[in-house]
């Protein structure tokens, strides 16, 4: 049988954003589904699922799309601990690197 995922909406939302944004990349630079497949090493179909956000292309194939269109060190501020505003709050609230749970006593 096979087991089925649920895709958040919001990660839906951002691929679709970002499949708009690498064809709009492409459009404007005036080339071809069948170059950037091609720079990319992937089939035509799959960069068309690329533009479309499909969630079922890995990431990876997302990055050589990214790389065949000179738009690789987009890639690095993903996830980037320097702009991650929430990891910030909490680091500087000097919390513990590990955290430990108290063991229970035999006799309790």
């Amino acid at each position: 049988m096979k087991k089925t995922s649920v895709i958040p909406i919001p990660v839906n939302k951002a691929l679709k954003t970002l499949g708009q944004h690498i064809k709009e990349a492409r459009i404007k630079r005036r080339l071809t589904l069948e170059l950037i497949a091609e720079r990319a090493g992937i089939s035509y179909l799959t960069l068309r699922n690329v533009e479309k956000g499909s969630h079922t292309v890995s990431i990876g194939i997302y990055a050589k799309v990214l790389f065949a269109l000179g738009l690789l060190d987009n890639l690095y501020e993903i996830a980037n601990p320097d702009k991650d505003e929430v990891g910030k709050i909490l680091e500087s609230e000097n919390l513990p690197k590990r955290v430990r749970y108290k063991k229970k006593k035999a006799d309790e």
